[in-house]
């Protein structure tokens, strides 16, 4: 596989660096989005069999998170997010840009970019219940990049 631009493998003191990158087109603020399979899958292609890997998520107005992904949770998500930091009041971030999405990068803050997670015998540690999960914020579909990067043995 050709690898792309800013992905590469590399041996650090012993441990081997790998990075790759996931592209997503999200449908707008509550859409989520599961990478389990994907990740795993990059695992497995790695070649790496334990260490950390790291997911980052290119952007200010998007997340990553673990969650179950199954309807109930992914209907309450919504509700709460709206809860919490609403899409409808005007924020002073829409007086600087106009683009409406003040609640978006709000929301993004608080979940956060990243997340590191453990993995062993070629295997991510998640729970019989827990998917790795791009969640986007925007106001509008976008086009997601999240670096995948693996260090290990």
């Amino acid at each position: 596989m050709k690898m792309a631009k800013g992905e590469r493998d590399q041996t650090l003191e012993g441990l081997q660096v790998f990075t790759r990158f996931i592209q997503k087109e999200t449908e707008g603020p509550g859409d989520l989005v599961d990478l389990t399979e994907e990740v795993q899958e990059l695992l497995r292609e790695s070649g790496l069999t334990e260490g950390s890997l790291n997911l980052f998520i290119i952007g200010s107005t998007a997340g990553l998170t673990t969650i179950e992904f199954e309807p109930g949770l992914l209907k309450d998500w919504k509700e709460v997010w709206q809860k919490l930091i609403p899409q409808g009041p005007n924020y002073a971030h829409h007086q600087t840009w106009n683009d409406g999405n003040g609640f978006s990068h709000l929301r993004a803050s608080v979940l956060g970019p990243s997340l590191v997670i453990p993995f062993a015998d070629k295997e991510i540690f998640l729970g019989t219940w827990q998917q790795i999960v791009l969640a986007e914020f925007d106001n509008r579909p976008r086009d997601r990049k999240i670096v995948v990067q693996m260090i290990g043995k």
